[in-house]
């Protein structure tokens, strides 16, 4: 059980790297609901389920929503995509 553990505080301090050292926003945000489903695992082996079952409502489900919902606001998952696919960021569809 100790690995367990030691594996979960590694794999949350690794999320916590990524987040902050991550270009781009939408692998943040996914790695951020990673790292919110891990708590969510560590309060349940802290036998805490009330707090576990917050965790991953609120950590991987509304906090999740609500960073897509600002990346679509600000148009950053549509810069994201036109650049993979190669096109130039152009205000207002500008060439």
């Amino acid at each position: 059980m100790e690995v367990f553990h030691l594996i979960l505080l590694i794999f949350i301090l690794a999320c916590a790297v990524c987040v902050a050292l991550t270009k781009n926003l939408v692998v943040a945000a996914v790695v951020f609901m990673g790292q919110s489903l891990a708590l969510s695992v560590i309060w349940i082996l802290l036998q805490s389920p009330d707090l576990a079952i917050t965790e991953a409502a609120v950590g991987a489900g509304v906090d999740s929503l609500l960073l897509f919902a600002a990346l679509k606001r600000v148009r950053a998952i549509d810069r994201e995509a036109a650049g993979k696919r190669g096109e130039a960021d152009a205000p207002n569809g500008e060439e």
